[in-house]
């Protein structure tokens, strides 16, 4: 599979053969939808907690005599009744964590690279060559490689010149190759790739190859 290579400046340098094992998968949406599912429930933290009657503070002292007084026969201020007290089922700490076999999670990465490919949303450029972060330099190569909405940039190690001349610029993602995951890819349309960092995904998610966790 034969795909154009861009310099900076828009203008096609070259062709790139891309690996079918990733670039060529047939697409899956109920595989790509389980990932994504898995992925955001990961994020959740989980952290509500409230205590019980047997974990707040106070004593467990009864506050008055059972009987003859008149009033509600009541046990220790931890009641979840009284204030300060205990809450009764009340949320408590979880994790929301979900597991996916790895085969299952690899091929929802790789379906997302394949469709990228197939809709012609994907710009391989050689290289960004930038000495030092420019956000002008960075809007000036993306306009002239006509990318005019949401970008998702990939580069085979991270660069912080490239991250800082993209970081304030609206709808644009940067990330190195080993981080690419399910909801990134759905979130932005256009993946802009360095031939590194092409070689670098063909190197990680291709056949054979379990190095890294998505």
């Amino acid at each position: 599979m034969q795909v154009s290579v861009y310099n900076s400046g828009g203008q096609v340098t070259g062709q790139i053969e891309l690996n079918e094992a990733v670039f060529g998968v047939a697409l899956n949406q109920d595989v790509i939808h389980q990932a994504m599912v898995r992925q955001l429930a990961n994020r959740r933290a989980g952290t509500a907690n409230t205590k019980t009657r047997g974990e707040v503070a106070g004593s467990t002292r009864k506050l008055f005599r059972q009987k003859h007084t008149g009033s509600a026969r009541a046990g220790s201020r931890r009641s979840p009744i009284r204030y300060g007290g205990g809450v009764a089922f009340g949320p408590h700490t979880r994790s929301y964590n979900q597991r996916m076999p790895k085969k299952m999670r690899r091929l929802a990465l790789k379906c997302l690279l394949s469709a990228k490919v197939a809709d012609g949303d994907i710009k391989i450029i050689e290289s960004f060559s930038m000495e030092q972060p420019k956000t002008k330099h960075m809007c000036q190569i993306l306009s002239a490689l006509e990318i005019e909405s949401s970008a998702l940039i990939v580069t085979a190690e991270p660069d912080m010149n490239i991250v800082k001349s993209a970081r304030n610029i609206d709808k644009v993602k940067t990330l190195p190759s080993y981080m690419l995951n399910v909801v990134d890819l759905l979130s932005y349309k256009v993946l802009l790739i360095t031939v590194d960092g092409v070689k670098r995904v063909e190197s990680i998610w291709g056949k054979g190859k379990i190095t890294v966790e998505v």
